[in-house]
């Protein structure tokens, strides 16, 4: 699970990047107007969501709605942890999706469209996981009462996907609909995993110590990309020291690509810039990938959108408004980009 960082709004955006099908959607939403710089690769921003803390939001496989996690309205001043909701692309006919109960996040629609996975804390108890203790600095909660659920949109009705006493989250399914990836600590340490649509046929994919999340599948369901920090020495005894009383510090995080995802010796790292990399999602043709870094931050706290082939050329600067922007996803149709930023954020 990923900190949000008071991101207040999802932004939609027709996308002009050169590996893009050209679209102009009508989404009635007041425009936002572009940086220079962002014109050169963006167009026809729509902020979709206005007020609360919104977060992860992703398209569902027809284009028309978006899972995202948020912190907002009267739940949200009863209840002040993330809940799971869904909204059309053009931030109308929002819907609670999770139960109230918990700490919940990372929501992926399935390809029926009917049901939607997200993790959450809510098996272990009905109230909100506590935050870490400040003492530790900025870290990251990795709750081992996290897991995964599928859920009927039409019912409620509920499915626990996994059960152990680990943590199971960050989980995205294929564009081909056939399989899920998804980050646990089953095995003691963050790894990347893959699991058929029903929890079955669990595979473990990365084998480094260190943590390894924030996993995505090729637009051709052959390839995942995620981030990953590689401490070695005294870092890596830090690490797994900070993992055991449940929370990392995210202050380095690179970005590696499994080229088959059948073969977990095919890994190929692709920045190594010693900054935070993070939240990849495939470019439309598979032939690279949209992340968000601080790299170009003077103080780390930063971050913008790039985009990178996969043979590393060709990094690209995507956004310059704001001091976060995060999340990427394109829509299935590779005509539509959605990410959260906190340009025009209220508090």
């Amino acid at each position: 699970m990923v900190k949000c960082w008071n991101i207040l709004l999802i932004v939609v955006v027709t996308i002009s990047l050169v590996y893009a099908k050209k679209h102009k959607p009508t989404i009635p939403v007041k425009p936002i107007y572009l940086e220079d710089g962002e014109s050169t690769h963006l167009k026809d921003i729509k902020q979709i969501t206005n007020g609360g803390t919104n977060a992860e939001a992703y398209f569902s496989f027809d284009n028309k709605r978006l899972s995202f996690q948020a912190i907002t309205g009267p739940l949200g001043e009863t209840h002040p942890c993330d809940q799971i909701y869904s909204m059309n692309i053009d931030g109308s006919d929002i819907q609670q999706v999770s139960t109230g109960k918990g700490r919940d996040t990372c929501s992926f629609y399935y390809p029926d469209g009917k049901h939607m996975l997200y993790s959450s804390t809510m098996a272990y108890s009905s109230y909100c996981a506590p935050v870490p203790d400040p003492d530790y600095g900025y870290v990251w909660p990795i709750y081992k009462e996290m897991e995964i659920f599928q859920v009927d949109l039409g019912t409620g009705e509920l499915v626990q996907l996994t059960d152990n006493d680990a943590y199971d989250a960050e989980t995205t399914i294929s564009p081909t609909g056939d399989f899920a990836v998804f980050t646990s600590t089953r095995d003691g340490d963050l790894e990347i995993y893959s699991m058929a649509l029903n929890g079955s046929d669990v595979r473990r994919l990365t084998y480094t110590p260190g943590y390894d999340g924030g996993p995505v599948i090729s637009y051709n369901g052959k390839m995942v990309a995620w981030r990953a920090d590689r401490p070695i020495g005294q870092a890596l005894t830090d690490y797994l020291n900070l993992l055991e009383l449940g929370i990392v510090m995210p202050t380095q995080m690179e970005l590696y690509v499994l080229t088959d995802v059948n073969n977990p010796l095919s890994v190929v790292q692709l920045t190594n810039n010693g900054k935070v990399n993070f939240a990849p999602y495939f470019l439309p043709d598979d032939s690279g990938l949209i992340f968000s870094s601080n790299m170009d931050s003077t103080d780390g706290g930063e971050f913008h959108l790039y985009s990178i082939r996969l043979d590393g050329t060709n990094l690209t600067r995507l956004t310059y408004d704001g001091n976060f922007n995060s999340f990427p996803m394109f829509s299935f149709d590779g005509k539509l980009l959605a990410w959260e930023s906190d340009r025009n954020a209220k508090q």
